[in-house]
């Protein structure tokens, strides 16, 4: 195939659903205004500096910082990691599998000059499991400013989310970079084989990168404890019953109360039961 199939913010959802379901990953451009993104990556660039390098390994990279528990650090991370168009494009996936799906991860990713391609990779081998015809999860890469082949565009294996579970990559398979301008989403299944791309370019780029898990599954990262209690209360409900504050099937997750009930509206008005984002 040419490159992965690129959509504008306001195309149908069937469409760029129908494109992720065959070629394992999509495009859609331009999704937020520069001006958020711009927002999102001045929030970061001081824990950027700071606490970035604190996971480097071979995995990672040597020249790149890696920064968790957006929703904290940046209030304008709310209209990306929430943003209600993505969140129509995960229904059409998720909900097939689940009455309701979980932000897995939430990590913003800067590749520096110098950096090597990272080892292609899987996300949803964080389970031990694999179910046939199930997606465990579905990720999200924003791009806070453009994305190249030459500044470390995020590379696919398309159509990679067909193999069976014991194929990899092998040198003939063919690579996409995902190439996008700033303020545009990439979606691809968590079976997809990826990569951070290398970056060649003289500046750095930067990302943001969500996992969102089908909901009766354990989530890669415990939200409770990564963004405090006070920065959640003042987050859209949404984003709350996305973070786990919610109940799923009015069983998964609950505490017992003299009521027998687990009553959420202390967090933010009303208790969270099952949900959609319609």
């Amino acid at each position: 195939m040419s490159g992965l199939e690129r959509f504008n913010g306001d195309a149908p959802v069937p469409e760029i659903v129908e494109a992720i379901r065959r070629d394992g990953a999509a495009i859609v451009e331009n999704y937020v205004d520069d001006a958020v993104a711009d927002e999102v990556r001045h929030d970061l660039r001081e824990p950027f500096d700071q606490v970035g390098r604190s996971i480097e390994s071979d995995f990672n990279g040597y020249t790149t910082l890696r920064v968790n528990s957006v929703l904290d650090i940046s209030p304008a991370s709310a209209g990306i990691v929430g943003h209600r168009g993505m969140m129509r494009v995960l229904d059409a996936i998720l909900l097939d599998h689940c009455t309701s799906y979980l932000i897995g991860s939430c990590t913003a990713i800067e590749i520096h000059p110098g950096e090597t391609t990272q080892v292609l990779h899987r996300d949803d081998t964080i389970y031990p499991v694999q179910i046939p015809g199930i997606e465990l999860q579905v990720s999200v890469m924003w791009a806070l400013e453009d994305f190249t082949d030459l500044n470390g565009a995020t590379r696919l294996v398309p159509e990679s989310h067909r193999w069976p579970p014991w194929r990899s990559p092998e040198p003939d398979d063919e690579v996409l970079a995902a190439e996008m301008p700033k303020g545009s989403a990439l979606f691809y299944l968590g079976s997809v084989w990826h990569g951070g791309g290398a970056n060649h370019d003289r500046r750095p780029r930067a990302g943001l990168i969500n996992t969102y898990c089908l909901g009766w599954l354990r989530q890669e990262v415990n939200h409770f404890l990564a963004v405090p209690r006070a920065t959640a209360a003042a987050l859209p409900e949404h984003l709350q019953r996305l973070m786990g504050y919610n109940v799923y099937g009015g069983l998964l997750g609950y505490y017992p109360t003299d009521r027998g009930r687990v009553p959420l509206g202390d967090l933010k008005g009303g208790e969270m039961w099952g949900w959609r984002s319609d």
